[in-house]
């Protein structure tokens, strides 16, 4: 931006002054150039007024109030570290060893515009929501910040390369596709985070081997010439029995991250679940969102009782119709895969500055991560949700008939019957595996049969087909919970992509619903389904070589690579 003063003298000797504000450096050629002509005064009276003189003066000059630069780019280390996000200046120096990237990426960029890097994986708010008042010091001159070069690896110009030879959407068959596209696009750092579960990742592929130990007994001879699959979840219709589940950090596979999903809910007629760790901001995912569409949130309960409050009762005022309390993380499981990138991305030296009582790195993003969320969380915290929130009670992550009859009994609206995509305790069973317990506990303890109206059965992890959710159905979840393959399909084909995984879906639920001779989810039964293998094991069942082949398997730690000096 430049300011050009202009002085002006009109056809009676009179002289005066005024300031444009031009983006281009050719802004006075219009006034002085071949076939200018004079410009009309603001008086009452139309005077014509010649200019005679222009002064160029460059806005690093004028910025009254601003930082510039200069001052910025002098708190370049640990011991004064500021950075700019969004053209505001922030001292992060205090915030070093909580940030759930670790200090190095921080001080990569201190003293430097971080906003690049931060957008990916931060809410726009989330600065200026963990960092004190004190901590934002303002406004920064952009023209007087030295633009940091970027450097494209070979490594990044071949996963460039690779997504470019992408097949078209029209090839893509399954949602296992669209995994298998993702492992060879995404950036490592994403593919990473989003497929990684904890330990050696036997619950991550138990969860979908369950489903596998579960036979259709399809009955025959049944109109089918029109099927249903639509349903309700907690009183609100869904045009299949699938939610989108909460997933973090959705900027990681694309630019629009979790809004991907709420437009593409809206437009198919599916309610999202919108999670507590998202790229995008609450209110961003909320006004995103068609009128009258339905949306639940996800939470993980604050310490700072205060904190969980203030964003229950928000999330209630903006029309959340559902609140889905998470209950399997009182800390974040390890997540080798993600923990092994943290290695790469870490720099010891940082480490080391950071002394004995530093953060501990082997922990990744979970540490940080899992620094807010109360570990003291219990039964007795339900009667103070319920006093400051009129929404439905949903506990996620309950993997027992113990804790799904507690739940009942304390009157809440339902249970997930999940073990957070595998990524919390390794061995713990699997949602579909609980769920034929919890029915048959609660139809022997309780008399209830299920799908039920009054206390709702969910269950997530390892889904990839519409068989996977008639298996659930049949056993009595209200609906099933689908995360990892809609980040896949966004992160390789963007938007187009969440429309092709839900129209795979719909025509799966055509199909299959026929193949079964159910004309509506209510015709889904449990005689429609051989669950009698799901607590064994180890027994044997086809491959599910599509599965199979988008595993990526763990690695052990390796050598560092030993240049030869000669």
């Amino acid at each position: 931006m430049i300011f050009f003063i202009i002085m002006y003298r009109d056809k009676f000797g009179s002289v005066s002054g005024s300031v444009y504000i031009s983006r281009h450096p050719c802004f006075p050629v219009a006034l002085f150039g071949p076939g200018s002509r004079p410009v009309r005064s603001h008086a009452s009276e139309a005077v014509d007024l010649y200019p005679i003189f222009v002064s160029v003066v460059l806005t690093g000059i004028l910025h009254i109030g601003m930082l510039s630069g200069q001052e910025v780019a002098k708190h370049n280390s640990r011991d004064s570290c500021w950075i700019i996000v969004h053209g505001q200046v922030y001292d992060v120096t205090e915030f070093l060893d909580d940030h759930p990237g670790g200090s190095k990426i921080i001080l990569k960029y201190a003293g430097k515009d971080a906003t690049q890097e931060y957008d990916p994986i931060h809410p726009p708010d989330a600065i200026t929501t963990n960092l004190p008042a004190d901590k934002h010091l303002g406004p920064v001159a952009l023209d007087t910040v030295e633009q940091a070069k970027v450097v494209v690896t070979e490594e990044e110009k071949a996963r460039q390369a690779r997504f470019t030879a992408r097949p078209p959407l029209n090839e893509i068959l399954n949602l296992h596709d669209f995994e298998a596209i993702a492992q060879q696009t995404m950036t490592d750092k994403a593919w990473a985070y989003y497929s990684s579960a904890a330990d050696d990742e036997i619950t991550n592929r138990e969860n979908h081997a369950a489903y596998h130990r579960i036979w259709f007994r399809p009955r025959v001879l049944r109109d089918v010439t029109r099927v249903d699959w639509s349903t309700t979840i907690l009183g609100h219709k869904t045009s299949m029995p699938v939610y989108i589940t909460a997933t973090a950090l959705g900027k990681l596979g694309h630019p629009d991250g979790e809004l991907n999903l709420t437009r593409a809910a809206g437009k198919h007629g599916l309610i999202q679940m919108i999670p507590t760790l998202a790229s995008c901001s609450f209110d961003e995912i909320v006004d995103g969102a068609q009128p009258g569409q339905v949306q639940f949130f996800q939470l993980y309960v604050n310490k700072d009782r205060a904190i969980t409050k203030r964003i229950v009762q928000h999330a209630e005022q903006r029309g959340i119709k559902g609140l889905f309390i998470t209950v399997d993380a009182p800390q974040l499981g390890r997540r080798e895969k993600d923990m092994r990138m943290k290695f790469e991305a870490e720099d010891p030296s940082e480490v080391t500055k950071a002394g004995s009582e530093g953060v501990d790195r082997s922990q990744g993003a979970a540490r940080a991560i899992s620094s807010f969320i109360d570990p003291g969380l219990n039964w007795n915290d339900l009667v103070w949700f319920k006093s400051i929130t009129r929404m439905p009670l949903i506990l996620k992550g309950v993997q027992c008939w113990e804790d799904a009859m507690e739940a009942y009994d304390r009157g809440l609206a339902g249970v997930v019957l999940s073990n957070h995509g595998g990524r919390q305790l390794d061995f713990a069973r699997s949602g579909i595996e609980v769920l034929v317990e919890v029915v048959g506990k609660f139809k022997a303890m309780r008399g209830l049969t299920f799908p039920n109206e009054k206390f709702q059965l969910f269950v997530d992890g390892g889904v990839r087909r519409a068989t996977d959710v008639l298996k659930a159905v049949a056993l009595g979840a209200t609906a099933v919970g689908v995360g990892r393959p809609f980040l896949y399909a966004y992160s390789t084909y963007g938007p187009e992509g969440i429309d092709k995984a839900l129209q795979i879906l719909h025509d799966e639920f055509e199909m299959n619903m026929r193949l079964l001779g159910a004309k509506t989810m209510k015709d889904v039964v449990p005689s429609m389904v051989d669950a009698s293998n799901i607590h064994t094991h180890i027994v044997a069942v086809p491959e599910d070589r599509l599965y199979d082949s988008n595993y990526q398997s763990l690695q052990s730690a390796t050598l560092k690579t030993i240049r030869n000096k000669l």
